[in-house]
């Protein structure tokens, strides 16, 4: 068994602020609305394993999997009997504007769960949490310029 789930989002935003935004996974907590917890076990590199708890949701392991600088990250979850990978992606548009985008692959029997219980709640929280990181990013930005 099987489910996908695709989001997505063209924001404005400077891509090297939005990567270090994206990619600092300790802070999510503190600009976006979906994660209650997030821990990183060292550096932001492939193979590091860390714990994420989103709010409404039960926490977990997750290891990074890959890792393409200014362009995607992937983490992986064990689920039970299976895994859930996160692919999270940023492509820099021609005018000056970002699509990120979050591929969620839930495998094994939890995979029905995920489509029915889950996937509705990440479809409606996403737009938020791509807004969060905007702004974020933007913070970022101007930090650096400060």
């Amino acid at each position: 068994m099987r489910y996908e789930l695709d989001v997505e989002a063209i924001i404005e935003a400077d891509p090297a602020a939005l990567w270090r935004a994206w990619t600092d996974t300790a802070r999510f907590p503190d600009w976006d609305p979906r994660e209650e917890q997030n821990r990183l076990d060292g550096p932001f590199a492939a193979g590091t394993s860390g714990w994420s708890k989103q709010r409404g949701a039960p926490g977990g392991p997750y290891t990074l999997a890959t890792i393409n600088p200014q362009q995607n990250w992937q983490v992986e979850s064990p689920l039970p009997g299976g895994m859930l990978t996160v692919d999270h992606r940023m492509h820099v548009l021609d005018d000056g504007k970002v699509r990120v985008s979050k591929q969620y692959v839930a495998s094994g029997p939890m995979s029905l769960a995920f489509r029915l219980y889950f996937g509705r709640k990440i479809r409606q929280s996403m737009p938020d949490s791509f807004a969060a990181l905007a702004a974020e990013a933007a913070r970022l930005a101007a930090e650096a310029q400060a």
